[in-house]
C-alpha cells in the first residue's frame, strides 16, 4: 500500500475515533448502556475496574480485527484503521484514566493550557452524576470555552 496513503488513513481514523468517542459517550453510554457506564460516574464502587472499561475492550477487539483482517490484494485498510484506533485508545487512557482520573498517580501537577482546559471539560461532564443533562462528551477536543480561564 502506499505509504502517504496508509498514513492519511492512519490520521483520518485516529480523528474520527473522536468523535466516535463523543458518539458513543453521549448516545450509547449515555443512553441505552448507561447500566455499564454509571459505575464511572459513582466512584463508590470499590473497584479498580469499571463496567465502563467493557467500552475500551470492544473498541481493542475493533482495532485488532482491522489489523488482522489487512488485505493488500483487496486494498482494504484494515491496518492502519486498526493502528488509528489503537492509537486514540493509548490517547484516551493516558488522557482520560491516567491523566483525568488519576488510575494512576502521574501528571497530577500538569499546568499546561490544553491540560486545564481538558481537566476542566471532563469536570463539567461528572458533575451529573446521572445519565441526563451531561455536556462535554469529547476527550481530547473539547470546546474551546473550556480553555479560558
Amino acid at each position: 500500500m502506499n505509504v502517504l496513503i496508509w498514513i492519511l488513513t492512519f490520521i483520518a481514523t485516529f480523528c474520527f475515533m473522536e468523535f466516535m468517542a463523543w458518539f458513543t459517550h453521549k448516545y450509547i453510554m449515555h443512553g441505552f448502556l448507561w447500566s455499564l457506564h454509571k459505575d464511572h460516574h459513582h466512584k463508590n464502587h470499590g473497584s479498580w475496574w469499571e463496567r465502563n472499561d467493557l467500552f475500551f475492550v470492544f473498541y481493542a477487539v475493533v482495532s485488532i480485527g482491522s489489523i488482522m483482517l489487512h488485505d493488500p490484494i483487496t486494498f482494504f485498510v484494515g491496518e492502519p484503521i486498526g493502528f488509528g484506533i489503537l492509537a486514540y485508545g493509548i490517547a484516551y487512557f493516558f488522557v482520560h484514566d491516567i491523566f483525568i482520573h488519576q488510575r494512576f498517580k502521574i501528571f497530577r501537577n500538569a499546568n499546561h493550557w490544553y491540560a486545564k482546559g481538558v481537566r476542566r471539560a471532563h469536570k463539567i461532564h461528572h458533575k451529573h452524576q446521572g445519565k441526563n443533562k451531561g455536556k462535554c462528551f469529547g476527550m481530547l477536543f473539547v470546546p474551546f470555552k473550556y480553555f479560558r480561564s
